[in-house]
Protein backbone atom coordinates (compact mmCIF):
# COMPACT_ATOMS: atom_id res chain seq x y z
CA UNK A 1 0.00 0.00 0.00
CA UNK A 2 1.44 3.37 -0.92
CA UNK A 3 1.08 6.19 1.55
CA UNK A 4 0.64 9.47 -0.34
CA UNK A 5 0.74 12.70 1.69
CA UNK A 6 -0.27 15.86 -0.13
CA UNK A 7 1.46 18.58 1.86
CA UNK A 8 -0.22 21.66 0.38
CA UNK A 9 2.62 24.00 1.36
CA UNK A 10 3.32 22.49 4.79
CA UNK A 11 6.22 20.47 3.42
CA UNK A 12 8.98 22.09 1.36
CA UNK A 13 11.79 19.92 0.08
CA UNK A 14 14.87 20.74 -1.98
CA UNK A 15 14.96 19.24 -5.47
CA UNK A 16 17.89 17.02 -4.50
CA UNK A 17 16.60 13.64 -3.28
CA UNK A 18 20.06 12.60 -2.03
CA UNK A 19 20.19 15.57 0.30
CA UNK A 20 16.67 14.87 1.50
CA UNK A 21 17.64 11.29 2.25
CA UNK A 22 20.52 12.45 4.42
CA UNK A 23 18.37 15.07 6.14
CA UNK A 24 15.72 12.56 7.08
CA UNK A 25 18.22 10.07 8.43
CA UNK A 26 18.86 11.61 11.88
CA UNK A 27 15.28 12.06 13.02
CA UNK A 28 13.46 9.44 10.94
CA UNK A 29 10.31 11.40 11.94
CA UNK A 30 8.10 10.19 9.10
CA UNK A 31 8.98 6.55 9.62
CA UNK A 32 8.49 6.76 13.35
CA UNK A 33 5.04 8.23 12.85
CA UNK A 34 4.01 5.70 10.24
CA UNK A 35 5.45 2.70 12.05
CA UNK A 36 5.54 3.75 15.71
CA UNK A 37 5.05 0.18 16.92
CA UNK A 38 8.20 -1.06 15.16
CA UNK A 39 11.00 1.48 14.43
CA UNK A 40 12.64 0.84 11.09
CA UNK A 41 16.10 1.41 9.80
CA UNK A 42 16.82 3.70 6.89
CA UNK A 43 17.26 0.80 4.50
CA UNK A 44 14.36 0.70 2.11
CA UNK A 45 13.25 4.32 2.67
CA UNK A 46 12.78 6.28 -0.53
CA UNK A 47 11.27 9.70 -1.05
CA UNK A 48 10.04 10.80 -4.47
CA UNK A 49 8.55 14.12 -5.52
CA UNK A 50 6.06 15.46 -7.97
CA UNK A 51 5.56 19.17 -8.48
CA UNK A 52 1.92 20.25 -8.40
CA UNK A 53 0.52 23.78 -8.48
CA UNK A 54 -0.98 24.80 -5.15
CA UNK A 55 -2.47 28.00 -3.81
CA UNK A 56 -2.44 27.88 -0.02
CA UNK A 57 -2.57 30.18 2.94
CA UNK A 58 0.76 30.99 4.54
CA UNK A 59 0.49 30.01 8.21
CA UNK A 60 1.97 32.77 10.37
CA UNK A 61 3.95 33.96 7.36
CA UNK A 62 6.62 31.30 7.94
CA UNK A 63 6.56 29.85 4.43
CA UNK A 64 6.71 31.80 1.16
CA UNK A 65 4.16 30.90 -1.56
CA UNK A 66 5.72 28.30 -3.83
CA UNK A 67 5.18 25.08 -5.66
CA UNK A 68 4.17 22.33 -3.22
CA UNK A 69 5.03 18.68 -3.46
CA UNK A 70 3.46 15.29 -3.12
CA UNK A 71 5.70 13.18 -0.95
CA UNK A 72 5.50 9.44 -1.49
CA UNK A 73 6.98 7.65 1.50
CA UNK A 74 7.91 4.02 1.11
CA UNK A 75 9.45 2.26 4.09
CA UNK A 76 10.51 -1.30 4.63
CA UNK A 77 12.34 -3.24 7.23
CA UNK A 78 14.37 -5.26 4.78
CA UNK A 79 16.35 -6.84 7.56
CA UNK A 80 13.10 -8.18 9.08
CA UNK A 81 11.94 -9.65 5.79
CA UNK A 82 8.88 -7.36 5.57
CA UNK A 83 7.61 -6.19 2.16
CA UNK A 84 7.67 -2.59 1.03
CA UNK A 85 4.55 -0.51 1.56
CA UNK A 86 4.09 -0.31 -2.16
CA UNK A 87 4.28 -4.07 -2.39
CA UNK A 88 2.09 -6.81 -1.00
CA UNK A 89 3.18 -10.15 0.31
CA UNK A 90 2.67 -12.81 -2.35
CA UNK A 91 -0.03 -15.18 -1.13
CA UNK A 92 -1.42 -18.09 -3.13
CA UNK A 93 -4.76 -17.26 -4.73
CA UNK A 94 -7.51 -19.08 -6.56
CA UNK A 95 -9.94 -17.11 -8.77
CA UNK A 96 -8.51 -13.92 -7.28
CA UNK A 97 -9.25 -14.97 -3.68
CA UNK A 98 -6.54 -15.89 -1.19
CA UNK A 99 -6.52 -19.58 -0.31
CA UNK A 100 -6.49 -18.73 3.41
CA UNK A 101 -9.74 -16.84 2.93
CA UNK A 102 -11.29 -19.65 0.88
CA UNK A 103 -10.48 -22.11 3.68
CA UNK A 104 -12.77 -20.02 5.90
CA UNK A 105 -15.49 -18.91 3.51
CA UNK A 106 -16.28 -22.24 1.81
CA UNK A 107 -16.81 -24.19 5.07
CA UNK A 108 -18.80 -21.28 6.52
CA UNK A 109 -20.99 -21.19 3.42
CA UNK A 110 -21.58 -24.94 3.65
CA UNK A 111 -22.38 -24.64 7.37
CA UNK A 112 -24.90 -21.89 6.66
CA UNK A 113 -26.46 -23.96 3.88
CA UNK A 114 -26.89 -26.98 6.20
CA UNK A 115 -28.27 -24.88 9.07
CA UNK A 116 -30.81 -23.12 6.84
CA UNK A 117 -31.72 -26.36 5.07
CA UNK A 118 -32.56 -27.91 8.44
CA UNK A 119 -34.39 -24.79 9.61
CA UNK A 120 -36.72 -24.78 6.61
CA UNK A 121 -37.61 -28.45 7.06
CA UNK A 122 -38.16 -27.93 10.79
CA UNK A 123 -40.17 -24.74 10.31
CA UNK A 124 -42.55 -26.33 7.79
CA UNK A 125 -42.86 -29.53 9.84
CA UNK A 126 -43.59 -27.81 13.15
CA UNK A 127 -46.54 -25.94 11.64
CA UNK A 128 -47.97 -29.10 10.12
CA UNK A 129 -47.66 -30.96 13.44
CA UNK A 130 -49.36 -28.45 15.74
CA UNK A 131 -51.93 -26.97 13.32
CA UNK A 132 -53.30 -30.19 11.79
CA UNK A 133 -53.15 -32.39 14.92
CA UNK A 134 -56.45 -33.76 16.23
CA UNK A 135 -57.98 -31.36 18.75
CA UNK A 136 -55.74 -28.48 17.69
CA UNK A 137 -55.83 -25.53 15.26
CA UNK A 138 -53.88 -22.44 14.25
CA UNK A 139 -55.18 -20.77 17.41
CA UNK A 140 -52.61 -22.78 19.39
CA UNK A 141 -49.70 -20.78 17.90
CA UNK A 142 -50.16 -17.51 19.88
CA UNK A 143 -50.36 -19.45 23.15
CA UNK A 144 -47.35 -21.55 22.20
CA UNK A 145 -45.21 -18.53 21.38
CA UNK A 146 -46.07 -16.71 24.59
CA UNK A 147 -46.37 -19.39 27.26
CA UNK A 148 -43.98 -22.07 25.98
CA UNK A 149 -41.57 -20.60 23.44
CA UNK A 150 -40.75 -17.35 25.28
CA UNK A 151 -40.06 -18.97 28.71
CA UNK A 152 -37.91 -21.68 27.08
CA UNK A 153 -35.98 -19.04 25.09
CA UNK A 154 -35.30 -17.04 28.26
CA UNK A 155 -34.35 -20.23 30.10
CA UNK A 156 -31.97 -21.21 27.31
CA UNK A 157 -30.24 -17.81 27.34
CA UNK A 158 -29.75 -18.01 31.13
CA UNK A 159 -28.28 -21.51 30.76
CA UNK A 160 -26.15 -20.43 27.79
CA UNK A 161 -24.71 -17.52 29.81
CA UNK A 162 -23.72 -19.86 32.64
CA UNK A 163 -22.19 -22.40 30.25
CA UNK A 164 -20.24 -19.66 28.46
CA UNK A 165 -18.51 -18.82 31.74
CA UNK A 166 -17.21 -22.35 32.31
CA UNK A 167 -16.77 -23.90 28.83
CA UNK A 168 -14.41 -23.12 25.96
CA UNK A 169 -15.94 -21.83 22.73
CA UNK A 170 -15.54 -25.21 21.03
CA UNK A 171 -17.06 -27.14 23.92
CA UNK A 172 -19.91 -24.61 24.13
CA UNK A 173 -20.72 -25.02 20.43
CA UNK A 174 -20.97 -28.82 20.67
CA UNK A 175 -22.80 -28.69 24.02
CA UNK A 176 -25.52 -26.52 22.46
CA UNK A 177 -25.96 -28.12 19.02
CA UNK A 178 -25.70 -31.85 19.88
CA UNK A 179 -28.88 -31.93 22.07
CA UNK A 180 -30.83 -30.40 19.13
CA UNK A 181 -29.61 -33.13 16.77
CA UNK A 182 -30.39 -35.90 19.29
CA UNK A 183 -33.89 -34.53 19.98
CA UNK A 184 -34.93 -34.29 16.32
CA UNK A 185 -33.68 -37.82 15.65
CA UNK A 186 -35.51 -39.12 18.74
CA UNK A 187 -38.71 -37.33 17.76
CA UNK A 188 -38.87 -38.94 14.33
CA UNK A 189 -38.12 -42.46 15.55
CA UNK A 190 -39.52 -42.51 19.12
CA UNK A 191 -41.75 -39.63 20.26
CA UNK A 192 -44.00 -39.40 17.20
CA UNK A 193 -44.64 -43.18 16.88
CA UNK A 194 -45.53 -43.23 20.61
CA UNK A 195 -47.63 -40.05 20.51
CA UNK A 196 -50.94 -41.89 20.86
CA UNK A 197 -49.70 -43.36 24.14
CA UNK A 198 -48.02 -40.32 25.70
CA UNK A 199 -50.57 -37.60 24.85
CA UNK A 200 -53.26 -37.08 27.57
CA UNK A 201 -56.19 -36.69 25.14
CA UNK A 202 -58.84 -37.93 27.59
CA UNK A 203 -57.81 -35.38 30.21
CA UNK A 204 -57.78 -32.58 27.60
CA UNK A 205 -61.30 -33.55 26.44
CA UNK A 206 -62.64 -33.37 30.02
CA UNK A 207 -61.08 -29.97 30.62
CA UNK A 208 -62.39 -28.67 27.28
CA UNK A 209 -65.92 -29.75 28.20
CA UNK A 210 -65.64 -27.82 31.47
CA UNK A 211 -63.85 -24.67 30.23
CA UNK A 212 -65.46 -24.31 26.79
CA UNK A 213 -64.12 -23.89 23.24
CA UNK A 214 -62.42 -20.56 23.98
CA UNK A 215 -59.71 -22.54 25.78
CA UNK A 216 -59.05 -24.83 22.80
CA UNK A 217 -55.63 -23.23 22.18
CA UNK A 218 -54.20 -23.50 25.73
CA UNK A 219 -55.61 -27.03 26.20
CA UNK A 220 -54.13 -28.14 22.86
CA UNK A 221 -50.67 -27.48 24.32
CA UNK A 222 -51.41 -30.09 26.99
CA UNK A 223 -53.10 -32.44 24.54
CA UNK A 224 -50.17 -32.59 22.05
CA UNK A 225 -47.28 -31.68 24.36
CA UNK A 226 -44.61 -33.61 22.38
CA UNK A 227 -45.59 -31.79 19.15
CA UNK A 228 -45.39 -28.48 21.04
CA UNK A 229 -41.93 -29.42 22.31
CA UNK A 230 -40.89 -30.07 18.69
CA UNK A 231 -42.35 -26.67 17.73
CA UNK A 232 -40.29 -24.87 20.37
CA UNK A 233 -37.08 -26.75 19.53
CA UNK A 234 -37.57 -25.87 15.84
CA UNK A 235 -38.06 -22.20 16.79
CA UNK A 236 -34.95 -22.29 18.97
CA UNK A 237 -32.93 -23.82 16.11
CA UNK A 238 -33.56 -20.60 14.18
CA UNK A 239 -32.61 -18.21 16.99
CA UNK A 240 -29.89 -20.27 18.70
CA UNK A 241 -28.06 -22.16 15.95
CA UNK A 242 -28.33 -19.43 13.30
CA UNK A 243 -28.02 -16.22 15.34
CA UNK A 244 -25.90 -17.29 18.31
CA UNK A 245 -23.75 -20.19 17.09
CA UNK A 246 -23.24 -19.55 13.38
CA UNK A 247 -22.95 -15.75 13.28
CA UNK A 248 -20.91 -15.76 16.48
CA UNK A 249 -18.48 -18.23 14.90
CA UNK A 250 -18.41 -16.35 11.56
CA UNK A 251 -17.62 -13.05 13.28
CA UNK A 252 -14.90 -14.80 15.29
CA UNK A 253 -12.92 -16.16 12.32
CA UNK A 254 -13.45 -13.54 9.57
CA UNK A 255 -11.94 -10.09 9.21
CA UNK A 256 -14.03 -7.00 8.52
CA UNK A 257 -12.91 -6.86 4.88
CA UNK A 258 -13.82 -10.52 4.36
CA UNK A 259 -17.20 -9.95 6.02
CA UNK A 260 -18.05 -7.03 3.72
CA UNK A 261 -17.16 -9.11 0.69
CA UNK A 262 -18.64 -12.50 1.55
CA UNK A 263 -21.51 -12.06 4.03
CA UNK A 264 -23.95 -11.05 1.25
CA UNK A 265 -23.02 -14.29 -0.55
CA UNK A 266 -24.10 -16.21 2.57
CA UNK A 267 -27.52 -14.63 2.12
CA UNK A 268 -27.69 -15.88 -1.45
CA UNK A 269 -26.52 -19.33 -0.38
CA UNK A 270 -29.15 -19.39 2.35
CA UNK A 271 -31.88 -18.92 -0.20
CA UNK A 272 -30.49 -21.72 -2.35
CA UNK A 273 -30.88 -23.86 0.80
CA UNK A 274 -34.46 -22.59 1.14
CA UNK A 275 -35.28 -23.69 -2.40
CA UNK A 276 -33.72 -27.15 -2.02
CA UNK A 277 -35.29 -27.81 1.38
CA UNK A 278 -38.68 -26.71 0.04
CA UNK A 279 -38.34 -29.30 -2.72
CA UNK A 280 -37.35 -31.89 -0.09
CA UNK A 281 -40.51 -31.24 1.94
CA UNK A 282 -42.55 -31.40 -1.27
CA UNK A 283 -40.95 -34.75 -2.19
CA UNK A 284 -41.83 -36.36 1.14
CA UNK A 285 -45.34 -34.93 0.96
CA UNK A 286 -45.89 -36.56 -2.44
CA UNK A 287 -44.33 -39.80 -1.16
CA UNK A 288 -47.24 -40.19 1.25
CA UNK A 289 -49.74 -40.21 -1.60
CA UNK A 290 -48.36 -43.49 -2.99
CA UNK A 291 -48.72 -45.48 0.24
CA UNK A 292 -51.50 -47.97 0.75
CA UNK A 293 -54.48 -47.54 3.11
CA UNK A 294 -53.81 -47.98 6.81
CA UNK A 295 -50.18 -46.88 6.49
CA UNK A 296 -49.21 -43.79 8.51
CA UNK A 297 -47.55 -41.89 5.68
CA UNK A 298 -46.81 -38.90 7.88
CA UNK A 299 -44.75 -41.09 10.26
CA UNK A 300 -42.69 -42.43 7.33
CA UNK A 301 -42.13 -38.92 5.94
CA UNK A 302 -41.20 -37.63 9.38
CA UNK A 303 -38.55 -40.34 9.81
CA UNK A 304 -37.08 -39.50 6.40
CA UNK A 305 -36.97 -35.74 7.05
CA UNK A 306 -35.55 -36.12 10.59
CA UNK A 307 -32.87 -38.46 9.22
CA UNK A 308 -31.80 -35.69 6.84
CA UNK A 309 -31.82 -33.17 9.73
CA UNK A 310 -29.54 -35.45 11.80
CA UNK A 311 -27.20 -35.99 8.82
CA UNK A 312 -26.97 -32.24 8.16
CA UNK A 313 -26.31 -31.69 11.87
CA UNK A 314 -23.38 -34.11 11.72
CA UNK A 315 -22.00 -32.24 8.68
CA UNK A 316 -22.27 -28.93 10.60
CA UNK A 317 -20.26 -30.39 13.50
CA UNK A 318 -17.63 -31.79 11.13
CA UNK A 319 -17.21 -28.42 9.32
CA UNK A 320 -16.90 -26.62 12.66
CA UNK A 321 -14.19 -29.06 13.76
CA UNK A 322 -12.35 -28.72 10.42
CA UNK A 323 -12.27 -24.92 10.51
CA UNK A 324 -11.07 -24.85 14.13
CA UNK A 325 -8.37 -27.41 13.31
CA UNK A 326 -6.98 -26.10 10.02
CA UNK A 327 -7.84 -22.36 9.84
CA UNK A 328 -5.91 -19.79 11.95
CA UNK A 329 -7.97 -17.19 13.81
CA UNK A 330 -7.43 -13.48 13.06
CA UNK A 331 -5.54 -11.80 15.89
CA UNK A 332 -8.24 -9.16 16.34
CA UNK A 333 -10.79 -11.84 17.27
CA UNK A 334 -8.81 -12.54 20.43
CA UNK A 335 -8.94 -8.89 21.45
CA UNK A 336 -12.63 -8.37 20.76
CA UNK A 337 -14.45 -6.38 23.43
CA UNK A 338 -16.79 -8.49 25.52
CA UNK A 339 -20.48 -7.81 25.27
CA UNK A 340 -21.71 -6.21 28.52
CA UNK A 341 -24.07 -8.34 30.53
CA UNK A 342 -27.33 -6.45 30.90
CA UNK A 343 -30.32 -7.70 32.81
CA UNK A 344 -33.83 -7.19 31.50
CA UNK A 345 -34.46 -4.06 33.61
CA UNK A 346 -31.08 -2.55 32.65
CA UNK A 347 -31.89 -3.21 29.00
CA UNK A 348 -35.27 -1.49 29.31
CA UNK A 349 -33.73 1.56 30.99
CA UNK A 350 -31.10 1.83 28.27
CA UNK A 351 -33.72 1.52 25.52
CA UNK A 352 -35.77 4.35 27.01
CA UNK A 353 -32.78 6.68 27.45
CA UNK A 354 -31.65 6.75 23.79
CA UNK A 355 -33.92 8.00 20.98
CA UNK A 356 -31.76 6.27 18.37
CA UNK A 357 -31.99 2.93 20.15
CA UNK A 358 -35.73 3.49 20.80
CA UNK A 359 -36.35 3.93 17.07
CA UNK A 360 -34.23 0.89 16.25
CA UNK A 361 -36.12 -1.12 18.88
CA UNK A 362 -39.42 0.02 17.37
CA UNK A 363 -38.36 -1.39 14.00
CA UNK A 364 -37.58 -4.80 15.52
CA UNK A 365 -40.73 -5.00 17.69
CA UNK A 366 -43.01 -3.72 14.91
CA UNK A 367 -41.74 -6.33 12.47
CA UNK A 368 -42.28 -9.13 14.99
CA UNK A 369 -45.82 -8.03 15.82
CA UNK A 370 -46.84 -7.31 12.21
CA UNK A 371 -45.64 -10.56 10.67
CA UNK A 372 -47.17 -12.50 13.57
CA UNK A 373 -50.59 -10.88 13.17
CA UNK A 374 -50.78 -11.77 9.47
CA UNK A 375 -49.07 -15.14 9.62
CA UNK A 376 -51.29 -16.77 12.23
CA UNK A 377 -54.47 -15.51 10.51
CA UNK A 378 -53.15 -16.88 7.21
CA UNK A 379 -52.31 -20.27 8.75
CA UNK A 380 -55.85 -20.58 10.12
CA UNK A 381 -57.18 -20.13 6.55
CA UNK A 382 -54.51 -22.51 5.28
CA UNK A 383 -55.75 -25.27 7.56
CA UNK A 384 -59.34 -24.64 6.42
CA UNK A 385 -58.24 -25.04 2.80
CA UNK A 386 -55.80 -27.93 3.36
CA UNK A 387 -57.05 -29.90 6.40
CA UNK A 388 -54.87 -33.00 5.92
CA UNK A 389 -51.16 -33.01 6.96
CA UNK A 390 -50.27 -34.28 3.48
CA UNK A 391 -51.81 -31.33 1.60
CA UNK A 392 -50.71 -28.78 4.20
CA UNK A 393 -47.08 -29.96 4.14
CA UNK A 394 -47.04 -30.04 0.33
CA UNK A 395 -48.25 -26.45 0.17
CA UNK A 396 -45.63 -25.36 2.74
CA UNK A 397 -42.92 -26.96 0.59
CA UNK A 398 -44.02 -24.83 -2.37
CA UNK A 399 -44.22 -21.81 -0.06
CA UNK A 400 -40.61 -22.26 1.11
CA UNK A 401 -39.37 -22.65 -2.47
CA UNK A 402 -41.22 -19.47 -3.48
CA UNK A 403 -39.75 -17.58 -0.52
CA UNK A 404 -36.27 -18.73 -1.49
CA UNK A 405 -36.63 -17.61 -5.12
CA UNK A 406 -38.14 -14.23 -4.16
CA UNK A 407 -35.44 -13.57 -1.56
CA UNK A 408 -32.69 -14.57 -4.00
CA UNK A 409 -33.98 -11.96 -6.47
CA UNK A 410 -34.37 -9.35 -3.72
CA UNK A 411 -30.80 -10.00 -2.54
CA UNK A 412 -29.57 -9.14 -6.03
CA UNK A 413 -31.70 -5.99 -6.10
CA UNK A 414 -30.81 -4.87 -2.57
CA UNK A 415 -27.30 -3.69 -3.51
CA UNK A 416 -28.80 -1.48 -6.24
CA UNK A 417 -31.43 -0.12 -3.81
CA UNK A 418 -28.79 0.77 -1.19
CA UNK A 419 -26.50 2.40 -3.78
CA UNK A 420 -29.22 4.30 -5.66
CA UNK A 421 -31.66 5.33 -2.94
CA UNK A 422 -29.79 4.94 0.34
CA UNK A 423 -30.59 3.56 3.78
CA UNK A 424 -33.83 5.50 4.32
CA UNK A 425 -35.67 4.10 1.30
CA UNK A 426 -34.36 0.57 1.95
CA UNK A 427 -35.62 0.73 5.55
CA UNK A 428 -39.16 1.72 4.50
CA UNK A 429 -39.62 -0.94 1.79
CA UNK A 430 -40.31 -3.83 4.22
CA UNK A 431 -43.10 -2.07 6.20
CA UNK A 432 -44.61 -0.71 2.98
CA UNK A 433 -44.71 -4.18 1.40
CA UNK A 434 -46.20 -5.66 4.57
CA UNK A 435 -48.85 -2.92 4.76
CA UNK A 436 -49.98 -3.18 1.12
CA UNK A 437 -50.10 -6.97 1.02
CA UNK A 438 -51.65 -7.11 4.49
CA UNK A 439 -54.48 -4.78 3.43
CA UNK A 440 -55.13 -6.99 0.38
CA UNK A 441 -55.14 -10.15 2.51
CA UNK A 442 -57.51 -8.87 5.20
CA UNK A 443 -59.78 -7.24 2.60
CA UNK A 444 -60.17 -10.56 0.79
CA UNK A 445 -61.08 -12.28 4.06
CA UNK A 446 -63.58 -9.62 5.16
CA UNK A 447 -65.11 -8.70 1.79
CA UNK A 448 -64.42 -11.81 -0.30
CA UNK A 449 -68.02 -12.96 -0.87
CA UNK A 450 -68.87 -10.36 -3.59
CA UNK A 451 -65.82 -11.59 -5.53
CA UNK A 452 -66.93 -15.23 -5.42
CA UNK A 453 -68.53 -15.32 -8.94
CA UNK A 454 -65.45 -13.68 -10.50
CA UNK A 455 -63.06 -15.99 -8.64
CA UNK A 456 -65.14 -19.04 -9.68
CA UNK A 457 -64.30 -18.29 -13.32
CA UNK A 458 -60.62 -18.90 -12.41
CA UNK A 459 -61.47 -22.06 -10.50
CA UNK A 460 -60.95 -20.48 -7.08
CA UNK A 461 -63.03 -19.86 -3.99
CA UNK A 462 -62.61 -16.75 -1.78
CA UNK A 463 -60.90 -19.00 0.79
CA UNK A 464 -58.36 -20.35 -1.73
CA UNK A 465 -57.75 -16.83 -3.05
CA UNK A 466 -57.13 -15.63 0.53
CA UNK A 467 -54.65 -18.50 1.03
CA UNK A 468 -52.73 -17.54 -2.12
CA UNK A 469 -52.75 -13.81 -1.33
CA UNK A 470 -51.62 -14.59 2.22
CA UNK A 471 -48.82 -16.77 0.85
CA UNK A 472 -47.70 -13.95 -1.47
CA UNK A 473 -47.89 -11.55 1.48
CA UNK A 474 -45.62 -13.78 3.55
CA UNK A 475 -43.23 -14.43 0.65
CA UNK A 476 -42.79 -10.74 -0.21
CA UNK A 477 -42.59 -9.66 3.44
CA UNK A 478 -39.99 -12.26 4.36
CA UNK A 479 -37.91 -11.69 1.22
CA UNK A 480 -37.88 -7.94 1.96
CA UNK A 481 -36.98 -8.74 5.58
CA UNK A 482 -34.03 -10.98 4.69
CA UNK A 483 -32.64 -8.77 1.91
CA UNK A 484 -33.36 -5.24 3.22
CA UNK A 485 -34.65 -5.13 6.81
CA UNK A 486 -31.88 -7.25 8.35
CA UNK A 487 -29.00 -5.41 6.58
CA UNK A 488 -30.59 -2.04 7.48
CA UNK A 489 -30.86 -3.07 11.11
CA UNK A 490 -27.23 -4.17 11.30
CA UNK A 491 -25.98 -1.12 9.38
CA UNK A 492 -27.76 1.17 11.86
CA UNK A 493 -25.33 0.05 14.58
CA UNK A 494 -22.19 0.93 12.59
CA UNK A 495 -21.96 4.73 13.16
CA UNK A 496 -22.66 4.49 16.92
CA UNK A 497 -19.86 4.85 19.43
CA UNK A 498 -18.57 1.56 20.83
CA UNK A 499 -20.38 1.78 24.17
CA UNK A 500 -23.78 2.58 22.66
CA UNK A 501 -23.28 0.05 19.88
CA UNK A 502 -22.53 -2.83 22.23
CA UNK A 503 -25.10 -1.96 24.91
CA UNK A 504 -27.80 -1.13 22.37
CA UNK A 505 -27.39 -4.44 20.58
CA UNK A 506 -27.41 -6.30 23.90
CA UNK A 507 -30.59 -4.52 24.97
CA UNK A 508 -32.40 -5.28 21.69
CA UNK A 509 -31.28 -8.92 21.78
CA UNK A 510 -32.62 -9.37 25.32
CA UNK A 511 -35.82 -7.33 25.12
CA UNK A 512 -37.04 -6.55 21.61
CA UNK A 513 -36.80 -9.85 19.74
CA UNK A 514 -38.92 -11.77 22.28
CA UNK A 515 -41.20 -8.76 22.71
CA UNK A 516 -41.90 -8.57 18.98
CA UNK A 517 -42.63 -12.29 18.70
CA UNK A 518 -44.81 -12.53 21.80
CA UNK A 519 -46.42 -9.09 21.37
CA UNK A 520 -48.43 -10.18 18.34
CA UNK A 521 -49.26 -13.45 20.09
CA UNK A 522 -50.57 -11.61 23.17
CA UNK A 523 -52.77 -9.40 20.99
CA UNK A 524 -54.22 -12.48 19.29
CA UNK A 525 -54.83 -14.24 22.60
CA UNK A 526 -56.73 -11.24 23.90
CA UNK A 527 -58.80 -11.14 20.69
CA UNK A 528 -59.53 -14.89 20.75
CA UNK A 529 -60.62 -14.84 24.40
CA UNK A 530 -62.68 -11.68 23.83
CA UNK A 531 -64.38 -12.48 20.51
CA UNK A 532 -64.39 -16.28 20.72
CA UNK A 533 -62.24 -17.14 17.70
CA UNK A 534 -59.53 -15.87 15.36
CA UNK A 535 -62.06 -15.46 12.52
CA UNK A 536 -64.23 -13.11 14.61
CA UNK A 537 -61.14 -11.08 15.51
CA UNK A 538 -59.96 -10.54 11.91
CA UNK A 539 -61.34 -6.98 11.40
CA UNK A 540 -59.70 -5.76 14.60
CA UNK A 541 -56.40 -7.48 13.78
CA UNK A 542 -56.37 -5.68 10.41
CA UNK A 543 -56.81 -2.32 12.16
CA UNK A 544 -54.07 -3.06 14.68
CA UNK A 545 -51.74 -4.07 11.82
CA UNK A 546 -52.17 -0.65 10.17
CA UNK A 547 -51.41 1.19 13.43
CA UNK A 548 -48.26 -0.90 14.04
CA UNK A 549 -46.95 -0.45 10.49
CA UNK A 550 -47.48 3.34 10.57
CA UNK A 551 -45.52 3.50 13.84
CA UNK A 552 -42.82 1.41 12.12
CA UNK A 553 -42.63 3.81 9.15
CA UNK A 554 -42.43 6.81 11.49
CA UNK A 555 -39.56 5.23 13.44
CA UNK A 556 -37.74 4.38 10.18
CA UNK A 557 -37.95 8.00 8.98
CA UNK A 558 -36.74 9.29 12.34
CA UNK A 559 -33.89 6.81 12.40
CA UNK A 560 -32.90 7.76 8.83
CA UNK A 561 -32.38 11.41 9.88
CA UNK A 562 -30.26 10.39 12.87
CA UNK A 563 -28.37 7.72 10.90
CA UNK A 564 -27.49 10.20 8.12
CA UNK A 565 -26.30 12.78 10.66
CA UNK A 566 -24.11 10.23 12.43
CA UNK A 567 -22.65 9.05 9.13
CA UNK A 568 -21.74 12.64 8.18
CA UNK A 569 -20.19 13.18 11.60
CA UNK A 570 -18.20 9.97 11.24
CA UNK A 571 -16.92 10.98 7.78
CA UNK A 572 -15.95 14.43 9.11
CA UNK A 573 -14.00 12.87 11.98
CA UNK A 574 -12.17 10.60 9.54
CA UNK A 575 -11.23 13.59 7.37
CA UNK A 576 -9.97 15.47 10.44
CA UNK A 577 -7.93 12.44 11.52
CA UNK A 578 -6.35 12.20 8.07
CA UNK A 579 -5.60 15.93 8.09
CA UNK A 580 -4.02 15.68 11.56
CA UNK A 581 -1.28 13.21 10.45
CA UNK A 582 1.97 14.68 11.71
CA UNK A 583 4.89 14.72 9.27
CA UNK A 584 8.38 16.28 9.43
CA UNK A 585 8.82 19.71 7.89
CA UNK A 586 12.03 20.35 5.99
CA UNK A 587 12.97 23.97 5.57
CA UNK A 588 14.89 25.33 2.60
CA UNK A 589 17.92 25.77 4.83
CA UNK A 590 18.07 22.03 5.32
CA UNK A 591 17.04 21.75 8.95
CA UNK A 592 14.34 19.33 10.01
CA UNK A 593 11.59 20.21 12.46
CA UNK A 594 8.57 18.14 13.50
CA UNK A 595 5.15 19.45 12.60
CA UNK A 596 2.87 20.14 15.44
Amino acid sequence: MEAVLKTRGLLSLPPNPTRARSLLNPSQGLKQRLFASKPLGLNGLSVSYKRVPSVVAKPNGLFPEQKSFICKAEAAAAGDGQPLIGETEKKPKFLGIELVTLKKIIPLGLMFFCILFNYTILRDTKDVLVVTAKGSSAEIIPFLKTWVNLPMAVGFMLLYTKLANVLSKKALFYTVIVPFIIFFGAFGFLLYPLSNYIHPEALADKLLAVLGPRFLGPLAILRIWSFCLFYVMAELWGSVVISVLFWGFANQITTVDEAKRFYPLFGLGANVALIFSGRTVKYFSNLRKNLGPGVDGWAISLRGMMSIVVLMGAVICFLYWWVNTFVPLPTRSRKKKEKPKMGTMESLKFLVSSRYIRDLATLVVAYGISINLVEVTWKSKLKAQFPSPNEYSSFMGDFSTGTGIATFIMMLLSQFIFDKYGWGVAATITPTVLLLTGVGFFSLILFGDPFAPTLAKFGMTPLLAAVYVGALQNIFSKSAKYSLFDPCKEMAYIPLDEDTKVKGKAAIDVVCNPLGKSGGALIQQFMILTFGSLANSTPYLGGILMVIVFAWLSAARSLDVQFTALRREEELEKEMERAAVKIPIVSESGSVSPSG
